[in-house]
């Protein structure tokens, strides 16, 4: 029976731009395949657009060749009524280990100015120590944050846990929380005694993420709307199942007529799923092995990314034969380590040791460094105690910390922007080095030759224009010979050649 506090319309967040494609294409959508539909989706009544963070941010530089930080400035452009939405991994900002706060309160900031609204928020061990910087800069700027639980089935994880954490956020300032089931674990009638219980404790919207991974997260949204959500993200149908979220048009479409209807069109809907359909076909290449249902998740709790990152591991090793032993000692290593839940970055650390382990043939024998800072107390808080047998092969008598992590961290932007030595061309280049060092310098460099190749034509023509008037006795227009950019003419590079190059952040 649908809550009677809660008749009212559904939100639909779309994870066309961000989370639909990092799950089925390894992240690797170009901006340019975004904006020929980006103006259609901003009129289409969603309650957001979620278009940017998680893995999206690193990969377009390594992998594209494109600045992300021009990615939302763009896509702010033709997105000018619907919310744009980010996944924040609160004190791993959009990396993969603790950042000093004056890193992540830049990046709020910056990511603000730039055209985000909605901050989603989380921490990978539900450690709320690790979001408390993020949040507060978000509510200072004047963003929205979306406090994330994220969500997780083991002997310490409780459906009443989760909402006193759910509280807890509600008290230290959350505009609305987010469910995050990475894993696709939630169950129809648990999705429904969660958001029955959350709705009853607290007097925020409640929005609930999953994956299809497990077959389940369409019943279990639709449990969730009955017992109240707010809203929950979808993916257009040409880039939804398998590792991604449930089709759009299947939920709007079951909700029809009723009093939870999201009023989405599906005709124009439809639209947009012809035209994604062929974008998915020039990222073939990097379509995941997992296109359909694992109900293997359901008893290892490996999300689809996870699988196909133990894979790559076990491949490099000739060990692909033994997924099936990875897969079973993967549970035994999250156990050892107090349950932590399996996403970004404690998924990459726990399936790494469980490799490693089964490869090796010899529990803890190797450690990565990663695992070390983990039992250390280096990412935050476990939810549970450390197997204390596991904790002496990896640790041995090195004491744990039990402060924030990020207290320990010296401040890191003011020795970025020395390292880069004028390469950074505004603020967001410094933010960017500071989180991914080797990978945003190197993108900076390749800019700095393009950009330096591009002036010396531009100068070029110049020059050839004003021997060209000298020579013929015409007057020549000074961007005949050369193209203007930001308002800079043939006439004004033939005299500033050498002083072109720019060092003010912008």
């Amino acid at each position: 029976m649908v809550n009677v506090k809660q008749v009212k319309p559904v939100g639909i967040t779309d994870t066309i731009l961000r989370d639909a494609h990092q799950s089925l294409l390894a992240t690797r959508m170009r901006t340019e395949d975004m904006l020929p539909v980006a103006e259609k989706l901003d009129g289409m009544g969603f309650h957001s657009l979620e278009v940017w963070g998680g893995a999206t941010f690193d990969t377009t530089y390594r992998f594209l060749d494109e600045d992300p930080w021009e990615r939302l400035r763009t896509l702010k452009k033709h997105i000018k009524k619907t919310p744009l939405q980010m996944l924040l991994r609160g004190q791993n900002v959009v990396g993969y280990r603790h950042y000093a706060d004056d890193v992540v309160e830049a990046f709020v900031t910056k990511a603000y100015e730039n055209g985000m609204d909605i901050f989603r928020i989380f921490d990978a061990l539900n450690d709320v120590r690790n979001m408390e910087t993020a949040m507060r800069v978000t509510k200072r700027v004047g963003g929205h944050v979306q406090a994330t639980i994220c969500y997780t089935i083991s002997p310490l994880h409780t459906n009443d846990g989760f909402v006193a954490m759910a509280r807890q956020l509600a008290e230290m300032g959350a505009d609305s929380i987010c469910i995050k089931d990475m894993a696709g674990l939630l169950a129809p009638y648990d999705a429904y005694d969660l958001v029955s219980k959350m709705k009853a404790e607290i007097d925020l919207p409640i929005q609930l993420h999953s994956h299809y991974t497990s077959g389940m997260a369409s019943v279990s949204y639709l449990k969730a709307i009955e017992a109240g959500v707010d809203v929950v993200d979808t993916a257009i149908s040409t880039l939804s199942l398998g590792t991604s979220q449930p089709p759009t048009e299947a939920l709007v479409a079951a909700l029809r007529g009723t009093p939870r209807d999201p009023g989405l069109d599906l005709g124009q809907l439809s639209e947009v799923a012809k035209y994604f359909a062929g974008v998915r076909k020039r990222y073939r290449a990097f379509e995941g092995e997992l296109m359909g249902v694992d109900t293997d998740v359901l008893t290892y709790q490996v999300p689809g990314g996870m699988i196909s990152n133990l894979v790559s591991q076990l491949r490099e090793q000739n060990a692909l034969d033994r997924l099936a032993e990875v897969l079973q000692e993967v549970p035994r290593v999250r156990a050892d380590l107090g349950y932590p839940p399996l996403v970004t970055p404690s998924s990459q650390f726990v399936g790494t040791q469980a490799v490693i382990n089964v490869v090796v043939g010899e529990r803890y024998k190797v450690v990565p460094k990663e695992i070390r800072a983990y039992v250390k107390g280096m990412y935050g808080r476990p939810p549970g105690s450390i197997d204390p047998e596991a904790r002496e092969k990896i640790l041995g008598s090195e004491e744990s910390i039990d402060c924030r992590p990020a207290d320990l961290l010296e401040p890191e932007l003011e020795k970025a922007a020395a390292e880069l030595d004028g390469l950074a061309r505004a603020q967001e280049d410094v933010i960017s080095y500071a989180l991914f060092p080797q990978v945003v310098k190197e993108y900076l460099e390749r800019q700095s030759v393009c950009g330096e190749n591009q002036r010396e034509r531009e100068i070029v023509a110049a020059i050839a224009a004003v021997l060209a008037q000298q020579t013929n006795g015409k007057q020549v227009s000074p961007a005949s010979g050369a193209t203007r950019t930001r308002g800079i003419t043939a006439w004004r590079l033939a005299s500033r050649g050498q002083t072109m190059r720019g060092s003010g952040w912008r």
